[in-house]
């Protein structure tokens, strides 16, 4: 008995993806349902390289055959699953699956940002964007495709959150090293925005205007912008050597 043909049984009669943890907890319980037959004994202790060597060339050898389904790895679990263009006649067949909506734009960056700079904090996900992302990171934690993946190391100890199961099997995606360009996107510098004029440092951020304080003994109306009229007063007269306006004929 070979291993492909037992792994190609195994993946055609399960209900679902197998990842390598359950393919070695089936080989591994096999041998009590043997009734005397060796082969079931000798994978028993299978390892996951075997496992994976094996499943992988089953998938090449699928692919070329011009099968109407095909082996495919998602989020690390294996399954066989029928090929797109067959997928009319499938849904005839059994209904078609009501999907969720589809997420916004603002939901897809928010994801983008977290999946490629995982663990991120909901403030570094915010300097990034720009914008507040409270209501898009509720969303994406209700559809299960991101969760709380710890506690960062800095003052306050904010919660972390990366990218789900759910999120490779959502987009289809073997590992979340199958991400375009990941490599070159996850060294991008996140630039802090410029921070505000202060009158000290430490203290809160205040209007140009009131950068310049007064000196001691300074009427109130020095804090006044130029050309602003003093605080209850009425606006300057011009200078003597301006020349007067043309009055109307």
């Amino acid at each position: 008995m070979e291993l492909k043909p037992i792994l190609e049984a195994v993946l055609f009669s399960a209900q679902k993806a197998l990842s390598l943890k359950e393919i070695r907890e089936v080989f591994a319980g096999a041998p009590e349902h043997a009734e005397g037959d060796e082969s079931a004994r000798r994978f028993k202790k299978v390892k996951e390289e075997e496992l994976t060597a094996a499943l992988e060339e089953l998938a090449r050898e699928h692919e070329q055959g011009g099968h109407s389904f095909r082996l495919a790895c998602v989020a690390g679990s294996w399954q066989f699953v029928t090929q797109p263009e067959y997928a009319p006649w499938l849904k005839a067949l059994v209904g078609h699956k009501t999907r969720p909506p589809r997420l916004s734009q603002p939901a897809l960056e928010t994801l983008a940002i977290i999946a490629y700079r995982q663990p991120v904090t909901r403030a570094e996900v915010e300097q990034v964007r720009g914008v507040a992302v409270d209501g898009v990171m509720q969303t994406l934690l209700e559809r299960g495709l991101i969760e709380q993946a710890g506690r960062a190391e800095v003052i306050g100890r904010p919660m972390t959150y990366g990218t789900t199961p759910g999120f490779l099997e959502y987009f289809g995606l073997r590992s979340l090293e199958d991400l375009p360009a990941a490599d070159e996107l996850r060294r991008v510098a996140a630039q802090k925005p410029a921070g505000l004029a202060t009158v000290d440092p430490g203290l809160a951020t205040a209007p140009p205007e009131q950068l310049m304080l007064p000196a001691a003994g300074a009427k109130p109306e020095a804090l006044n912008p130029p050309g602003a009229p003093p605080s209850g007063g009425s606006a300057p007269l011009p200078p003597e050597s301006a020349e007067p306006e043309e009055e109307p004929q």
